[in-house]
């Protein structure tokens, strides 16, 4: 970085922020509040942000060419491949893999819910989530924001305040008394819910309660945000410096359960000793990190290659072939968020430069657009991103089901080869259908999500089988009940065992007519990001009218394809939140 450039971009006036950049955010944020796995018109998008239409039509254009948005005619819908901001977010910071190793052992622990909260202006949002299968859960995901009187970890960064924060929340409490801007509170308490508790605490709590944090080094949540949850925070430091301030807290530990189990008082007294020395272990992980953690995930996925660089190496191409309609300085300026990583955490405007290949004045641009926006630091001559990141879409995305993440795919597939597609999870002895875009009918029986097949007699029950650890799957054979649905089903557990293997080796199956006459259908594995076989998907035909032959030269490679673009929206969205498989 040259000399004078960093205290150029502190000292940037509005004019220099890249308009475009500004706009395609602020589009983005807008489809995000309203995305929650559901698509939004073009025309709702311009009264959200009072942009012009063709304003509009350009971000999203562009958007779509940089794949994170999808269109469909005049709606729009988030991309899984929208989370690489977040994950650089994420990964950059270095906080949800130092703390995952403690969060995981109060998990194991107690038996209750554990998350991570990092501070995002005056409200807390989740970096990391571990949550247990009860009737009640918490229903945060990583990425959503709570106000900071509305949950423990609030309290926790709020005791650590200046004058100007607290003021900057009065204004905030003024402004929107009934926190209509958090989202994730109307999906915690749904209207017209009669078990929701008072539904606004009195914000002057919050000053209470960040001084008993003062008092006692640990905050409490008694039903703040939902009915019967109830949570104790306790802070993670960061005493050398590395992330922010020395000294300042930088994430909250919390532990989360239900009145059924626990009052808030009960739930401390069992919790609170554990729960400190966790934070304590994480502290010292923090300040013995120095900036660069170990990842145990790449958040590309396996064989991707680095984000940025295939951001913005598609934008030139782009501006040629779209002309005005693209936004050039908008997809450049993402492919700089996509830069920061493990490898990038703190980086100089000379290293993002060198990252993403873009010249240093544009990067320059970008860098200040993000920090008047408020998703950059600079520290010194060096950047940082900040947690704001995560509400450009990174919620709504991580929880997709498998089913709705899949859907486009197969509806491409389909268009393709002009056969039904469909995708299914094991589930005991059986498949059960999470997506079908289906074409001609040919089977008797109607497939709708849900159903349900004994796995033996399918091509993707058998490629599920064959993914099973080795015992597993021995395990299966010896117990399974084979019957003949056609006279083409395999029953012999021997020839089944052997039809496991071959698809084990082979990475797909092939089977004509054993689930119903006429009926042919070939799949192949869905793996995650670990390469376990969380899913499979096939293409089904007329056993008549598909050889299986054509099946395999045609239908297949199509096939592996779409998966491979499934895998790779999977490994997206899942980099830091578990697969919603149901």
């Amino acid at each position: 970085m040259l000399p004078g450039e960093v205290s150029s971009v502190r000292r940037s006036v509005p004019t220099e922020i890249v308009g475009p950049l500004e706009r395609g955010l602020a589009v983005l944020r807008a489809v995000s509040l309203q995305a929650e796995g559901r698509t939004i018109a073009t025309a709702d998008l311009v009264r959200a942000t009072g942009l012009a239409r063709s304003t509009v039509d350009r971000v999203l254009a562009t958007l779509s060419r940089c794949g994170f948005i999808r269109l469909n005619g005049r709606d729009t819908a988030l991309a899984p491949a929208l989370t690489a901001l977040g994950n650089a977010y994420l990964s950059s910071s270095g906080l949800p893999d130092l703390l995952a190793p403690y969060a995981d052992r109060l998990a194991e622990m107690f038996d209750e819910s554990v998350s991570v909260a990092v501070p995002d202006g005056d409200g807390v949002r989740f970096v990391s989530q571990l949550a247990r299968r009860r009737t009640m859960s918490p229903v945060f995901r990583v990425g959503d924001l709570l106000p900071a009187e509305r949950c423990a970890p609030g309290a926790l960064f709020a005791a650590e305040w200046d004058d100007t924060e607290w003021s900057a929340w009065q204004r905030r409490l003024a402004a929107d008394p009934g926190c209509a801007g958090f989202p994730v509170l109307r999906r915690a308490r749904p209207p017209g819910d009669p078990d929701a508790v008072g539904a606004i605490p009195d914000a002057s709590r919050l000053r209470h309660r960040a001084a008993a944090v003062m008092a006692g080094g640990h905050a409490v949540d008694d039903q703040l945000v939902d009915a019967g949850l109830v949570a104790v925070a306790m802070p993670v430091r960061d005493v050398v410096g590395v992330l922010g301030p020395a000294g300042r807290t930088v994430a909250a530990l919390s532990v989360v359960s239900h009145t059924s189990r626990h009052s808030a008082r009960t739930l401390a007294d069992h919790v609170v000793g554990e729960l400190r020395e966790a934070a304590r272990q994480a502290q010292d992980a923090v300040a013995a990190d120095g900036g660069h953690p170990v990842r145990r995930v790449d958040p590309a996925g396996p064989s991707a290659g680095p984000v940025a660089a295939a951001v913005s190496a598609a934008v030139s191409a782009a501006k040629v072939e779209l002309g005005s309609g693209y936004l050039q300085s908008l997809a450049r300026g993402l492919a700089v968020i996509t830069a920061f990583g493990p490898s990038l955490r703190r980086p100089t405007l000379s290293e993002l430069a060198q990252a993403t290949g873009l010249p240093r004045a544009t990067v320059r641009r970008a860098l200040i657009t993000f920090r008047q926006l408020g998703y950059v630091r600079a520290d010194g001559n060096r950047f940082c991103l900040l947690p704001r990141v995560l509400e450009l879409g990174y919620a709504p995305l991580t929880g997709l089901s498998l089913g709705t993440l899949v859907e486009p795919h197969l509806t491409r597939l389909v268009g393709q080869v002009h056969e039904s597609a469909s995708v299914s999870v094991l589930s005991g002895d059986d498949i059960r259908y999470v997506a079908r875009v289906p074409t001609v009918r040919i089977m008797s029986v109607a497939i709708a999500v849900g159903t349900r097949f004994p796995a033996y007699a399918t091509a993707m029950g058998r490629v599920l089988l064959a993914g099973l650890p080795d015992a597993d799957r021995a395990a299966y054979l010896q117990r399974v009940r084979t019957e003949p649905l056609t006279r083409h089903t395999v029953t012999d557990v021997g020839r089944l065992g052997r039809a496991l293997d071959e698809a084990a080796r082979d990475g797909y199956a092939l089977v004509r007519e054993e689930l119903e006459d006429g009926l042919q259908s070939i799949a192949v594995p869905v793996r995650d990001r670990a390469g376990r076989v969380v899913a499979a998907a096939n293409v089904s035909t007329h056993a008549a009218r598909v050889c299986a032959v054509t099946a395999r030269e045609v239908l297949l490679p199509a096939l592996r394809a779409v998966v491979a673009a499934i895998e790779a929206d999977l490994y997206a969205v899942t980099a830091y939140s578990p697969p919603v498989l149901v």
